[in-house]
């Protein structure tokens, strides 16, 4: 395996195309979609896109929020965690990504899990808990809406 994961996955144009796709995934995907509705959508792809081009060892720098800080109070499921990686390991195989890069990658990503589960429950489908939903929009988000 030559190159760094960020080179055999294809650069930032492949990792841009994966992103789209398992973003559209998640959104249909009613086991998670809840979860997104105070999301913005485009901004979340470029922060996705960023941490990935970065995690993989690509020229790109990840600037968003760390992800304690990003799920914090949004009540994520072990379950609905497990929902998103399987979207994401069926967005690689659509892309067919190799077995050793897919693995590489969610390697890379697991260590994420611990920042944002914070119910260690199989369930999913749950929704943004009211006092996550219904805070007021902090500066960042204000600056979207």
């Amino acid at each position: 395996m030559n190159g760094s994961l960020y080179e055999r996955l294809g650069g930032k144009d492949a990792i841009t195309a994966v992103i789209d796709d398992f973003v559209a995934r998640c959104a249909a995907d009613t086991r998670i979609n809840a979860k997104f509705i105070r999301t913005d959508i485009p901004r979340l792809k470029t922060n996705l896109v960023d941490q990935v081009c970065q995690a993989t060892g690509g020229p790109c720098t990840y600037t968003g929020r760390d992800m304690r800080t990003t799920h914090d109070g949004m009540a994520v499921t072990a379950g609905e965690f497990d929902a998103l990686v399987e979207n994401l390991v069926a967005t690689l195989d659509r892309f067919n990504v190799g077995d050793a890069e897919k693995s590489e990658l969610l390697g890379a990503l697991a260590p994420l899990r611990a920042d944002i589960v914070e119910v260690e429950s199989g369930e999913t489908g749950t929704q943004l808990p009211d006092a996550y939903r219904n805070a007021p929009a902090t500066a960042a988000t204000a600056a979207l809406n």
